[in-house]
């Protein structure tokens, strides 16, 4: 893998940043916080996305960008003889391929995917095979033995085979579980032939019963068509007999209907004879009645009259009364609206006052408040301000003069009295400050007498508007009432006068106890008169019933004579019950024997293909039998073909671990010669995979600090190489982030000159560092800037003697 150039765009601190990478050594140098490692970072994230980056998607936008600020990382690679351009945002990604226009991919997990494809690693083997940071150069130093070989096992591929294993494992597994099923599935051989046998013998059983229950039904058959004309013949004789039974019966019936009715019109005609003598006694004593009804109406209408006129006499005095009581309150409320007009005035100039009154009184608190404030912020900013030169005194003392000053990276020596006495002032002048604000807080804590004088006057104010506010509601609602009780006034003396002219046209005289006496009259009359309708109506129906009375005298002649025609029928109809007893007998014996015959040919039809179907049954289960002990022989060839795959595996991975440790320190060996200059000539792991270095092929037990780190990161590049090779990559891409920690300017030299005779292994060298030093060892060098007051990152190129020149642009460069 190649590195061509990265475009970073509001990417974390790099706004717009272009970088364009050469062959051998580039430097990324500057302090720490100026962006470098997001680099790093940029790189990982336009591969493999959102798991390469740190924190979040929101996060990752420069935090002074809008929040439709473009995020956008495009970084130009060659990898296996093709050029890639992938340009990934935050919600998007497109990759292209060889120069062209369309891209061969166009969502962030197309793109994601079809990457980790072409580069043939995941995001962590491939941050365990090109980069390499401070913090995992001593990865395996705190782990222990058993650990330190699962994560060697892991990161070198040779885990697939444990996958591998226990897909082998699982899919045995489920052949021993399915081998079981089929077995518990599967029924006893002999069983199956018993079935088999005994199925063949019901069936010949079956058949013989079927034909001689179809001989028996035919028999049957013969006997009911010899019986058949017979009884249908007596049958009909039957049916005729009772069919003239039945008109006798229906005429007696009728005949007995027509003597009732006969009874009931009789009745009826005496009945009329009865009320015609009645009503004729009614008529003498009804002869006043027509005049009784017509004084009653002319009664009943002076009653009226005279409820209408007792009305209006009450209704005249309900509304004297209430003029009366409204003109009373009209006399005491006539002032009203002069009262509103005072009570409006009044109250417009005392909240003109209170207006006044509470602008002073905001005013003054607000300026109170806000010197309370600026004190309290003042003595705070104090008080993180002693914080800060105290943390930097402490730091100076701890440091001592043979330190480095944190701040300038120049050693302090004759300057550490100077910049103690210095920061000691500060510390003073801060402290005396800090007092001045802290008595300048209490001064302020309680309310001044000026302001208290405000706050009461501005209560005082309020209750006074708020009295006048009611007494003006008070006369707003009499000034309302006013205008109201004038128009019920004049309401109610248009009222009371056309009431006066109605009563004057009343002059009708009633006679209470003349209408009495004659409601008596007509209360015993009525009676009398609705027996005399009623005697009426029923005298009008005298026409009707004497028809009646005709008619049923002629429906009786009629009946009398067609009882005789059937009398006469019944005596020429020949029948005999007992016969009729006799042959029925015979007939529902032979129907019964036919149908028990037919019944016993279908049970054995039944029976017949019940054995069938069990045969057909027994067979089939005989198929299914020697299926499955096909399919038990194939599941114990495929068990055997898991169980050696099993063996297999665990026997590779263990010849592959058992040539891991040496493959690993003959890598190791050759970078560590170069780097020390031949002071160790090999480097080991022991069975517990600590690393042992050899002086001469003797171990060396005990290193520095700075020995172990270069160790730790030629064992690193070993892995890395090995990493590379079984991914199918050429390992021609090496990015270093702070490995120089601990390394003294000698080791720093030494790993730089290996690094620059190895190039036929790594064309491609990224060196990410705060050391200055190392900007005049590198072929190229980026020099890393953070500009605390735009907030941004700036890198600028350095053209180093000798080396290809460097195109490189950053943001805000032409500033």
């Amino acid at each position: 893998m190649r590195l061509n150039s990265l475009h970073l765009t509001n990417f974390r601190q790099h706004v717009d940043t272009h970088i364009q990478f050469e062959s051998g050594i580039t430097g990324i140098i500057g302090p720490n916080g100026s962006g470098k490692s997001t680099i790093l970072e940029a790189i990982a994230w336009a591969l493999y996305g959102t798991p390469a980056a740190r924190g979040t998607r929101d996060t990752i936008r420069w935090h002074r960008a809008g929040p439709r600020a473009p995020v956008r990382v495009e970084l130009d690679f060659e990898l296996a003889g093709h050029r890639y351009v992938v340009s990934r945002g935050l919600n998007d990604a497109e990759l292209y391929l060889d120069g062209s226009n369309s891209p061969i991919a166009t969502s962030t997990r197309a793109v994601t995917e079809l990457l980790h494809r072409r580069l043939g690693m995941s995001h962590e083997e491939f941050f365990n095979t090109y980069f390499t940071g401070q913090n995992e150069l001593s990865v395996m130093a705190a782990m222990g033995p058993t650990e330190r070989a699962q994560f060697l096992s892991r990161v070198l591929g040779y885990e697939r085979l444990s996958v591998a294993k226990g897909l082998a494992r699982d899919r045995r597994k489920a052949i021993v579980a399915e081998v079981a099923g089929l077995r518990a599935a599967m029924p006893d051989p002999d069983e199956v032939n018993r079935k088999l046998g005994e199925a063949q013998r019901r069936a010949a059983e079956a058949k013989t019963r079927a034909t001689m229950s179809e001989k028996r039904r035919e028999a049957s058959r013969r006997v009911i068509d010899a019986l058949t004309p017979r009884w249908e013949a007596i049958q009909r004789d039957r049916d005729a007999m009772q069919a003239l039974l039945g008109e006798i019966r229906v005429a007696t019936s009728e005949r007995e209907v027509i003597d009732r009715d006969s009874q009931r019109v009789n009745g009826e005609l005496a009945e009329i004879a009865t009320a015609r003598a009645e009503l004729d006694r009614m008529r003498e004593e009804l002869a006043p009645l027509a005049a009784l009804q017509a004084e009653i109406k002319e009664l009943s209408r002076a009653s009226s009259e005279e409820g209408r006129r007792k009305t209006l006499t009450d209704a005249m005095r309900a509304i004297e009364e209430d003029l009366v009581r409204l003109r009373e309150r009209h006399a005491l409320i006539a002032t009203a609206p002069e009262l509103e007009t005072e009570a409006t005035e009044v109250l417009a100039q005392a909240r003109a006052e209170r207006v006044d009154v509470e602008q002073a009184f905001e005013n003054a608190h607000s300026e109170w408040i806000r010197d309370k404030q600026e004190a309290e912020t003042k003595r705070n900013a104090l008080l993180e301000q002693i914080r800060d030169v105290q943390a930097q005194r402490d730091q100076i003392v701890s440091l001592g003069e043979k330190g480095t000053c944190p701040i300038c990276a120049r050693p302090l020596e004759t300057h550490f009295r100077t910049v103690l006495d210095t920061l000691d002032e500060q510390i003073e002048s801060i402290k005396f400050n800090g007092k001045y604000f802290r008595s300048r807080m209490d001064q302020l804590e309680a309310m001044p007498a000026e302001l208290k004088a405000l706050d009461e006057r501005r209560k005082l104010m309020f209750e006074n508007v708020n009295k006048l506010e009611r007494r003006l509601t008070k006369v707003q609602g009499a000034v309302v009432e006013l205008a109201s009780v004038t128009r019920e006034i004049a309401t109610k003396d248009a009222r009371l006068a056309p009431m006066m002219a109605e009563l004057t046209t009343i002059a009708v005289v009633y006679d209470a106890a003349r209408h009495e006496a004659v409601k008596k009259l007509l209360e015993r009359l009525e009676p009398v008169d609705a027996r005399a309708k009623k005697l009426a109506i029923q005298i009008e129906r005298e026409p009707r019933i004497i028809e009646q009375r005709d008619a049923v005298i002629s429906r009786l002649a009629g009946l009398d004579a067609r009882l005789r025609e059937l009398g006469e029928r019944r005596e020429k109809i020949v029948f005999s019950e007992q016969s009729f007893t006799d042959l029925r007998a015979q007939y529902d014996l032979a129907v019964a024997d036919f149908r028990a015959a037919e019944l016993a040919s279908v049970q054995a039809k039944s029976e017949l293909t019940a054995a069938h179907d069990a045969f057909e049954a027994a067979e089939r289960m005989k198929a299914e039998l020697a299926k499955n002990e096909a399919r038990l022989a194939e599941l114990n060839r495929e068990r055997r073909l898991d169980d050696e795959l099993d063996r297999a595996f665990t026997d590779i991975r263990a010849d592959l671990n058992t040539g891991l440790r040496p493959e690993i320190a003959e890598h190791a060996s050759s970078y560590i010669r170069e780097l020390t200059d031949g002071r160790y000539s090999d480097l080991e792991l022991d069975d517990q995979y600590n690393i042992i270095a050899l002086a001469d092929g003797v171990p060396r037990p005990v290193i520095s600090g700075g020995e172990e780190d270069l160790a730790n990161l030629v064992l690193r590049l070993a892995i890395s190489e090995m990493i590379a090779d079984r991914a199918g990559q050429s390992f021609s891409l090496l990015i270093l982030d702070e490995v120089f920690g601990s390394l003294d300017e000698t080791r720093r030299h030494n790993v730089v000159g290996l690094l620059k005779r190895l190039q036929d292994r790594f064309d491609q060298v990224i060196l990410i560092t705060h050391i200055e030093e190392v900007r005049d060892w590198v072929d190229h060098a980026l020099s890393v800037s953070y500009d605390e007051n735009t907030g941004i990152s700036r890198l600028e190129a350095e053209r180093q003697p000798g080396t290809l020149s460097l195109d490189l642009q950053a943001a805000g460069a032409a500033d």
